[in-house]
């Protein structure tokens, strides 16, 4: 049988990780709100295959968090963890898809977060059966980001990253061999 004391403190830390993706959520939503009115091409992300599911798994985690507090009379310290995944299943996560993907003003809104075109190091274009997306490298951090452009909008994104590009708010120089002879729209 599982000591009571462990069970506690595992959720209690599982809790905690919860709380900071939530926290991380909150934020990535509210500064999505200041930069919506910047939009330049956007849509909505792609709901998870699994989403329903993560909504029952909130009404679950409700329904336990209630008997825990009413039926058991346990203090709230021992519903951290619970109260924490039911704020990520049934707000964060839900907040999340609130956001545009897409072109901004100042930047690119990937799947996971918004990269400043100035931090832009590089961009691929992987195209599949069903979808396109964009591979946007970051100049400053040694990672990748992915943005799924829907078909409608793949001509759009391409001229609007051309566009960037020759406006110089993306720029390639430093990443390579530069010999002077290469147009960076072509990039796009």
């Amino acid at each position: 049988m599982i000591d009571q004391t462990l069970l506690s403190r595992l959720l209690y830390v599982i809790g905690a990780g919860f709380a900071v993706v939530n926290l991380h959520q909150f934020y990535q939503y509210f500064r999505y709100r200041r930069l919506r009115r910047t939009a330049l091409l956007i849509w909505g992300p792609q709901r998870p295959p699994f989403y329903r599911l993560f909504l029952w798994v909130g009404a679950v985690l409700a329904i336990l968090i209630f008997y825990k507090l009413a039926v058991l009379k346990l203090h709230p310290k021992f519903v951290f963890g619970e109260t924490m995944m039911l704020v990520y299943y049934v707000y964060a996560l839900p907040l999340g898809l609130k956001i545009g993907r897409g072109f901004y003003e100042d930047g690119i809104w990937a799947e996971t977060s918004f990269i400043p075109y100035n931090e832009v190091g590089g961009i691929s274009w992987r195209e599949g059966e069903r979808q396109v997306t964009l591979i946007v490298i970051s100049r400053l951090r040694n990672l990748a980001r992915r943005l799924t452009v829907p078909g409608d909008k793949y001509g759009a994104a391409r001229r609007l990253l051309r566009d960037k590009i020759g406006e110089h708010a993306i720029h390639f120089t430093g990443t390579g061999l530069d010999l002077g002879d290469h147009d960076e729209r072509d990039e796009a």
